[in-house]
């Protein structure tokens, strides 16, 4: 199932012209990681439409202060972080349309991705559109959301990504704009 420039910006509005950007690496990364029913599609791009402020960000936000809490303590060692202090909490921050975060997390998307550690020499890969979407239908896929998305788990998929169900409101009013525009029954 492909979608549009015109879908994109029905079902995320403030993409604006992000909206062009991004169509096509999605599509390529979608079709790759079996992201190809109008449900998987429509909870896929409900969670991407968040996670990115619509297509907006491909890098987590935030001060050096926010940041350090992936450098040093106990989430920096839950995502395979250094102990030190040294920055690695800034340079693995989230990143891409899922915004892989944690040097463990990037390790395995770089091997998931390329078969090869570049994404711990060049987090930076996962700005570029192509690779933005491609970590995120990867994500996806790793942790088994298109079944999920089948069974309408939305709630579920979004502790997957997310760890709780931070911004769920938001998430929801962007999986309803997605399902009106791609699913043509409701029970699609």
């Amino acid at each position: 199932m492909q979608i549009t420039e015109n879908n994109l910006l029905s079902i995320m509005p403030n993409a604006r012209s992000q909206a062009g950007v991004f169509v096509s690496p999605l599509n390529d990364a979608m079709a790759r990681h079996r992201i190809d029913t109008p449900k998987r599609v429509a909870a896929f791009l409900a969670q991407v439409g968040h996670e990115s402020g619509q297509l907006r960000y491909v890098r987590e936000l935030g001060d050096n202060q926010y940041l350090s809490k992936y450098d040093t303590g106990t989430l920096a060692l839950r995502l395979g972080n250094t102990p030190e202090a040294d920055g690695d909490g800034q340079k693995y921050r989230g990143r891409g349309l899922i915004q892989i975060t944690g040097r463990t997390n990037y390790r395995q998307c770089s091997l998931g991705l390329f078969g090869d550690e570049r994404l711990l020499s060049l987090p930076e890969l996962l700005e570029q559109p192509q690779w933005a979407a491609e970590s995120a239908a990867w994500f996806w896929e790793q942790n088994g959301l298109n079944d999920l998305a089948d069974r309408d788990q939305f709630n579920t998929i979004t502790r997957r990504i997310n760890g709780g169900l931070n911004g769920l409101q938001d998430r929801l009013d962007i999986w309803a704009r997605a399902r009106a525009v791609l699913c043509p029954s409701p029970g699609v």
